[in-house]
Order: structure tokens, then sequence, then C-alpha cells
């Protein structure tokens, strides 16, 4: 990665901490315990791959970046709420996340469960809150759009799937479908978000981007997979080996390491395909790109 990248990504992981420590209930505030446990979920750890392409999509369509802030919080605090959920004994019971306990260890079930409640709804809140949009219209699409990629038809019924899936054996095209919900969505919802934040693309640029998004959110699984079976729990921050220990179809398991490794790859160039139009603008987008197919934990 260059410096300038790396430059970018710190200037905008500080500024989404920022933000976001901002809007998270004060820990003196009742309820005192609960308050605890949202800001220990979301803040001082992850990479925040998906504010990353909020930003790059929103200097793509030149929006405003305290608009694009505030729709970059809100699918971390989505996605937050998902990893707080997805860790629970009922799910996939793990008991390290981010290199730290999960929530549940550090302070129990139930509130790890209202944690997680809590946080889905402080993204909408920050949605309803804020101007996003010049229309009132594309804001209401934007809401949508999120409600869309954190629901049934998105993210948790990719969870479903995959709860359904442990110890089956999947054709790819079901791994993939299973995972254009799971972690495909809310990529996808972070690319889209960032760049309705502005009104100066079109609908044809709009459809580029999205393929873009698609792409890269099967690619981003691809890669999880691959290290969950080659990284260390010390270098991944949560329990390494969990898929396989736990009977997961994964692209590792259907493909093998080196075939896995060669879809991340395909899926990379069909993503710098769909951003060919775009030119220089789409730079940071192809930077995100690279990180998230380059990443070692």
């Amino acid at each position: 990665m260059s410096a300038d990248f790396q430059n970018w990504a710190i200037q905008c992981q500080a500024g989404i901490e920022t933000f976001l420590d901002a809007r998270l209930p004060p820990t003196d505030r009742v309820p005192i315990r609960l308050h605890q446990a949202m800001r220990y979920a979301v803040l001082g750890g992850g990479k925040r791959v998906r504010p990353l392409l909020s930003f790059a999509a929103g200097e793509l369509a030149d929006a405003d970046t305290r608009r694009v802030t505030v729709v970059a919080a809100a699918v971390e605090l989505i996605h937050a709420y998902s990893l707080v959920h997805d860790d629970l004994p009922c799910m996939d019971d793990d008991i390290l996340r981010r290199g730290k306990p999960t929530c549940h260890i550090e302070f129990d079930e139930a509130t790890a469960l209202l944690t997680g409640d809590s946080l889905q709804t402080l993204a909408f809140e920050l949605l309803a809150e804020n101007q996003l949009a010049d229309s009132a219209d594309t804001q209401l699409a934007m809401i949508a759009q999120l409600t869309l990629a954190s629901g049934s038809r998105g993210m948790a019924g990719g969870q479903a799937f995959d709860l359904d899936s442990v110890g089956k054996t999947l054709t790819l095209p079901e791994l993939e479908f299973m995972h254009i919900h799971k972690t495909g969505a809310l990529i996808r919802a972070a690319v889209m978000l960032g760049a309705r934040c502005s009104d100066r693309l079109n609908k044809i640029q709009l459809n580029q981007l999205d393929h873009f998004s698609k792409c890269i959110g099967l690619a981003f699984q691809v890669v999880d997979d691959v290290l969950d079976t080659e990284a260390t729990t010390a270098t991944l921050g949560k329990t390494a080996g969990k898929d396989a220990e736990n009977n997961k179809p994964t692209y590792v398991s259907i493909l093998g390491i080196s075939q896995a490794r060669d879809l991340a790859k395909k899926l990379q160039h069909d993503a710098d395909q769909a951003l060919a139009d775009f030119g220089e603008s789409a730079c940071r987008l192809r930077q995100v790109t690279e990180f998230i197919i380059k990443r070692k934990f």
C-alpha cells in the first residue's frame, strides 16, 4: 500500500472513530452498563473497511464529507451490532473479537443482545436526523437500502442461511448466494450510500458502482475464508479455524486454498473493470479494493 493511501485511510479511520465516540451514549448516562457495552463493542478496534468504502465512493461522487461520515458511521454501527450478535452462544459462540473478549464474555449475554439492538437503532437514528442528500426521496431510498441490507433479505437472512448450512455441502452458487446476503449486502450499502450523498452520478454510473460493490463484497468473504484457514488467532484478533471446527462450508472447503485465491483475484479484476469508466476519480476505491484483497489480518 502506498504512503498516500495509508495516510488517507488513517485520516478516515480517525474521523469515523471521533464521530462514533461523540454519538455513542456516554458511560455516565443510564443505563450505564448497556452504554458501556455499546462503546466497548464499537470503539478502539477494527479496520473500518466499510467506512473506508463509503469515503472512497463519496470522493468519487464529490460528496460532502460530513454527509459521508454519517452514512459511514451508520454502516459501521450495523456491522458492529452484527458482530456482537454473531458471537453469541446461540450463533457462532465465540470468545474473542478484535483481540479482546467478545461482548457477551466481557459483560453478559443479555447485555450483549441489547447492545446489538441498540447499535442497530442508533444507526437509523443517525440516518433519520441528518441531511444526507439534496432530495428527500433520495434520502428515503438510502435509508431503505440500509434496512434491506440489514434484514432478512440481506445480512440477517444470510446469517440464517449460514446457520442452516452447518454440516452441509453447498454448491458454489449456493455459497455465493449466502455471502451476497451475509457479507456482501452491507458492503454494497457502504459503497452506494457514500456515493448517493451526492447527486452527481447518473443511473448508469450508479449501476457500475453497484456492480463493483457486489464483486468486492464477495471478494472480501473469499479472503476472509482464506485467512480463517491460514492466519493465527493472534493476527486475526478472533478465533482462527472456527469455520472448519464448526463444519461450515467456505470457499476454501469447496475450492481449496489455491482456487480460492484465484477467485479473489478474479473478483478484484471484475471490480476494477466496473470502475473503468470513472478513471482517476475511482483511485481510492481501487486502493481500498487492493487493501481488502491483500490484507493479512
